[in-house]
Order: structure tokens, then sequence, then C-alpha cells
């Protein structure tokens, strides 16, 4: 029985697109918890988005950034800002593609002399607006799903020096390290974590014990994680035994970060 549900509720936020829980509730004649649980089993199988208050089909969460940001992009914000402070004069900079990274570009001091690496659409148009900013695009196709270039030879990153790479994941995990769905974005994530000479994980709190398809660099490669809240203690502890250094964007406008290791 309750497979049929979960196939039932399935197909109705298929066919309804964005639904809430009262609704979901209502329709199927069960308990909220219930409901939830329900949820939850169908977002592990990727086929649904969970948001504040309801479900919206896949479709609709896959939209560039929709579902992500809807839930997080507050947090989404203040890490961009904590790591806007960790960038120097004069540093070339890689920005990954990926709803936090977006905001980097906009939290960066326009008079800063720097040169930024990408392949994100979202943080070219930032960078453009930046006047001391040399801009290098990466990437020869655009993927409109996520709103970032694609298709890289193995030499195309490689041949450029990067001081500093701040990088997106879909999932965060000590056995799976940084993770991502795509394999066309995974080679270009890939090379930019090899080749920087520090590498930053920038992640909001629902990205950690998580791990997808690809593995684009180990957690112990990684020399700082910028994230909205402290971790589990196995992460703490993790980055402890490992010199990662762990911010937790601030809360406190006056304060972009507070670094507790």
């Amino acid at each position: 029985m309750k497979t049929r549900r979960l196939q039932d509720i399935e197909l109705y936020i298929q066919n309804r697109k964005e639904v809430t829980l009262d609704e979901l509730c209502q329709r199927f004649d069960v308990s909220k918890n219930t409901i939830r649980r329900d949820l939850s089993m169908l977002m592990q199988r990727g086929t649904i988005g969970k948001v504040y208050g309801g479900a919206v089909s896949h479709s609709q969460a896959a939209a560039p950034g929709n579902f992500d940001l809807l839930v997080h992009g507050t947090d989404k914000t203040r890490i961009a800002r904590a790591a806007a402070e960790l960038v120097e004069p004069h540093d070339i900079i890689f920005v990954d593609s990926g709803t936090t990274t977006r905001f980097l570009a906009e939290s960066l001091d326009p008079q800063m002399p720097l040169t930024i690496l990408t392949n994100s659409l979202d943080v070219i148009i930032g960078a453009a607006a930046l006047p001391q900013t040399e801009l290098v695009i990466i990437g020869s196709q655009f993927r409109r799903l996520t709103r970032a270039f694609v298709g890289v030879h193995p030499e195309d990153l490689h041949r450029y020096n990067i001081n500093k790479a701040f990088m997106a994941t879909t999932g965060v995990s000590i056995t799976h390290g940084l993770t991502t769905l795509d394999l066309m974005e995974h080679q270009i994530k890939k090379q930019a974590a090899s080749k920087a000479e520090r590498l930053y994980l920038l992640a909001d709190a629902s990205k950690f014990g998580r791990s997808t398809l690809l593995t684009y660099a180990a957690l112990d490669e990684v020399d700082g994680i910028i994230t909205s809240e402290l971790p589990v203690s196995e992460y703490i502890l993790f980055s402890k035994q490992h010199g990662i250094q762990l911010i937790i964007a601030d809360e406190d406008e006056k304060r972009s970060a507070a670094e507790v290791t």
C-alpha cells in the first residue's frame, strides 16, 4: 500500500508541478509526518524536490538553482560573502559553477585587481561588471540546465596558474569527498581542483553527509570549507586532523565569517 501511495504522490506532484503539504495530506488522507517521510523517499530517488511547506516536480526542482536557492538562498549569499574575504589583490581564482558560487563575483570588491577563470554563466555576468577583473571563460558548449559551459580538453585548465579555486558540490562526505552528478562538469571541476594552490569548498549545511555519482576531489585535499552552520562532530574532527580551515558564514552582517579551526 505504501509503494502504491508513493507512486500516486509522485504522479500527482509531476502533474501539478507544485503542491503544498496540506494539499497532499488532504488528497491522500495521511498525516503531515507521513507525507514528509514519503517526500524524503521520493527526493532520494531524484524525482521530486522538497521546498518550504511543500514539494515541486523534478523538472521544477532541477531548473537552474530553483529548488536549492528557494530553500538555502540566504545561507548561500552569506557563504559567498565569506569566501570573497579570502580573495586578495592580483589573485588568479577559479570560480566553479553552482548555486552558491554564483554569488561570489557579486561579493567581490569591484576595485580589486584580479583574474577570474570560470565556466559559470552567472559568474561571467557578475565578473563582467568588475572593472579591475580579467575574465577567462572555460568551456565551449553551454548547458542550459546548469547555466554552465562544458567541453574542455585535458590541457585547457592545466595551462593556467590558479592561486585559489572556489568550488561547489552536489554532496560532500568523508568517504567520497566532493561529488557531482554531471560527467562533463566533472572534468572541469577535477582539473580546477588539482591545479589550484589552495582549494576552497563552498557548501551549505544540506550538502554534508551526501554523495553523488562522481568524485572530483578527496575531502583531505581541501584547504578550507566555507559553510552555513557548524557541521556534525566527525567533520570538525576531520578538519582539525587534516589542517582544513573551517569557516562558518556568520548571520551577523558586520562579520562575514567566523573561523572555528
